[in-house]
């Protein structure tokens, strides 16, 4: 009877031990990793037979000292606690009835002396009955980081998992595992196996989030930084490709049925090479189309002038600062045609076809930046609305504007020149409201309008104003009262007559140095001039005479005065016409009049340096009336007539045309000009 219970001893020994081999295999590894998938903490019940009876969990075991157990082979095949002590330990495995020593586990019969693996790293052992189970003892290990690879009870280093399998767990996540076949593990406590299952979701789960966090955050961080190494990139050919915005993609969170569903397809995947589930893709930059064909590009300007455009091409580029659409067939501009180039300073519309209906109210919001504005030759009948406020410059020449109403130039308080030549603008279509906005207004230019009279309301900051080829014939005494900063004046090609402008419509003025009045309808040359002026421009008028002492006024003196092509004649010039401008006129013309011999007066004048007279009826130059006669009997006078002729500072001297015999010309004639081929004689006119 004793050697038949030695021989099952031993064969129960065999079993075991293969039995513990074959448990660890890659294979068994495997299937566990795809049960755990699938879910064994919601169909370990299900797939229990109806058979089996219901298993109470098994209470904790408590470790003791333990004893070696030989096998056949006499090899160590397992710890064991030691059996001193065990008497008062409750086994949840039940002793079978009526047959001495047997035990019996999850409703199968176990043999005294039997061995089993219940759980994972836990093995029992069937003593006289009593069901005696040790927990697998790990040795202490001195890193800083450890881990339980796939299969294994005890933990390892983190730095020698490499060389393991790739499925590794937390310390806390050991029950997840099982030692023994499927059906064992069928049989075991679900709800462990839920908790354990549960937990590890969890803690992949938040793996993946950190994963996910960690790859946004770089790629943020290189997408600033080839942002910023672009930005300082100016003056590349390649500006034709732009850059776009660079938008980053959230990671899409996959569903947990779908991840499990694809792992178990895969089952092959799983390695220490597998792809993370929850890993972004990255998004390419979006790249705007490429500049159409005639654009080109230079530092920070595009250019595509006469380029057949019909819209505005899309650009997206910050560091673009000039924009060049001159002579295109551009209708319209959208609310987003400057989306993409916000930083513009300077944009050149010209000679194209764009209307105000076709402006959208939000087109140039969002250009900041922008200081000059070019319009011209396009068919706007409004200045368009919603213009940046920080705009110095604005040309909406040759258009078909008709109305400035009171609001038209509003916001536009850094605008300082303003150009609206060529349109229909009228003083009953221009509010005197129209320029109150522009506080900062030097240069205003209103030439090829239908203006009777000056447009009323001129801003106080202004300094030149252009109203040439209108037709204004009055200039009230109200028209620059409050223009006290004006400096320039331009009449020309109107219908003035010198008894339409008023006495003080500017004689008080300060500032105004230059006053253009030229192709009017002027007979004399106006009297109550400003006192300031210094240019005085009077071509292609009709005057005859320059009334005496019409310059006496002036301070510190008039310096420029054009009178060619009127009709003054001999009579007309009086020996004091040019009182007060003897020590200041510089440039005097009188060219294409009625002259029949050179005026009195010029040569009193020693700062004049250029000097018109061709194209009269001229016949002789005395020496007297350009340079001072020459005294030879006198030393003292010849001394004081030398430093005369030495101080004056004619350089240039114009008489061809006239009826003027060279050869009767006094030698002294032009004594006081250092140059004779300064001197333009030729050609004359004959009989």
């Amino acid at each position: 009877m004793q050697a038949t219970s030695l021989v099952y001893y031993f064969l129960l020994v065999s079993l075991c031990i293969d039995f513990s081999q074959n448990e660890t295999s890659p294979h068994q590894r495997r299937q566990r990793r795809r049960m755990r998938n699938r879910g064994l903490r919601s169909s370990s019940a299900g797939q229990r037979s109806p058979q089996q009876p219901s298993i109470k969990p098994p209470a904790p075991v408590a470790a003791v000292p333990s004893i070696p157990l030989i096998n056949t082979d006499d090899s160590v095949m397992g710890v064991f606690e030691s059996l001193i002590g065990l008497g008062g330990q409750e086994s949840s495995y039940s002793v079978l009835p009526g047959k001495m020593g047997h035990c019996t586990a999850n409703g199968m019969i176990m043999y005294d002396k039997a061995v089993w693996s219940p759980k994972p790293c836990v093995t029992c052992l069937c003593s006289k009955g009593e069901v005696i189970c040790d927990t697998t003892m790990c040795h202490t290990l001195k890193c800083p980081k450890t881990i339980i690879p796939a299969g294994e009870c005890c933990p390892v280093c983190s730095d020698t998992a490499s060389t393991l399998d790739s499925s590794i767990i937390p310390l806390d996540d050991v029950s997840e595992f099982s030692g023994d076949s499927p059906e064992s593990n069928v049989l075991d406590n679900t709800n462990v196996l839920s908790s354990a299952h549960t937990q590890t979701e969890k803690d992949e789960l938040l793996k993946d989030e950190l994963l996910e966090a960690e790859v946004v955050e770089i790629k943020e961080k290189e997408s600033h930084k080839k942002d910023e190494k672009k930005r300082k990139r100016k003056g590349k050919k390649n500006r034709q490709k732009h850059k776009a915005y660079h938008r980053e993609k959230k990671p899409i969170t996959k569903n947990r049925a779908a991840e499990e569903e694809i792992q178990d397809e895969s089952d092959e995947d799983d390695g220490p090479f597998r792809m993370p589930s929850h890993f972004p893709i990255p998004v390419p930059p979006i790249e705007p189309p490429p500049l159409p064909s005639g654009c080109s590009t230079s530092d920070s300007t595009v250019s595509c002038i006469n380029a057949k455009l019909t819209q505005i091409p899309p650009i997206s580029d910050l560091d673009l600062t000039s924009l060049d659409l001159t002579g295109n067939s551009i209708t319209t501009i959208s609310d987003e045609a400057f989306n993409g180039i916000p930083n513009l300073e300077w944009i050149d519309l010209s000679k194209n076809n764009i209307t105000s209906p076709g402006i959208g109210p939000q087109a140039f919001k969002l250009l900041k930046k922008l200081k000059r504005l070019y319009l011209d030759g396009n068919m706007l009948a409004h200045i368009p609305s919603g213009l940046p406020s920080a705009l110095e410059e604005i040309k909406i020449n040759d258009n078909h504007l008709h109305a400035i109403d009171e609001d038209g130039l509003q916001g536009l308080k850094n605008l300082v020149t303003l150009e609206l030549e060529g349109n229909k603008l009228s003083e009953a279509n221009v509010s005197p409201l129209a320029f109150y906005p522009l506080k900062s207004l030097s240069y205003l230019r209103l030439g090829r309008n239908k203006f009777r009279i000056i447009p009323q309301g001129l801003p106080v900051t202004l300094e030149e104003l252009y109203l040439e080829n209108n037709q204004i014939e009055e200039v009230s005494e109200i028209c620059f009262n409050h223009t006290r900063n004006i400096n320039v004046i331009v009449l020309k090609h109107n219908k003035l007559e010198e008894h339409r402008i008023a006495p003080l419509a500017w004689i008080n003025q300060e500032n105004l140095e230059s006053i253009d009045l030229s192709f009017n309808k002027l007979y004399h040359v106006p009297s109550y001039l400003p006192k300031s002026l210094l240019h005085l421009v009077l071509i292609g008028n009709q005057i005859e005479r320059i009334p005496g002492y019409v310059f006496g006024h002036m301070k510190p003196g008039l310096e420029y005065l054009y009178l060619s092509f009127n009709k003054l004649t001999d009579d007309g010039i009086d020996p004091v016409s040019f009182f007060g401008a003897y020590n200041s006129l510089r440039e005097l013309f009188l060219d294409h009049n009625d002259l029949k011999s050179v005026p009195f007066g010029i040569d009193e004048m020693r700062k004049l340096r250029f000097l018109r007279l061709n194209n009269n009826k001229i016949r002789t130059v005395p020496p007297e009336r350009i340079c001072r006669a020459h005294i030879s009997d006198d030393d003292a006078h010849d001394n004081s007539e030398e430093e005369e002729n030495e101080e004056s500072r004619l350089e240039h001297v114009h008489l061809e045309n006239n009826y003027i015999n060279t050869r009767q010309l006094s030698p002294h004639a032009f004594s006081c000009i250092r140059s004779y081929c300064s001197v333009i004689l030729k050609p004359q006119k004959t009989k």
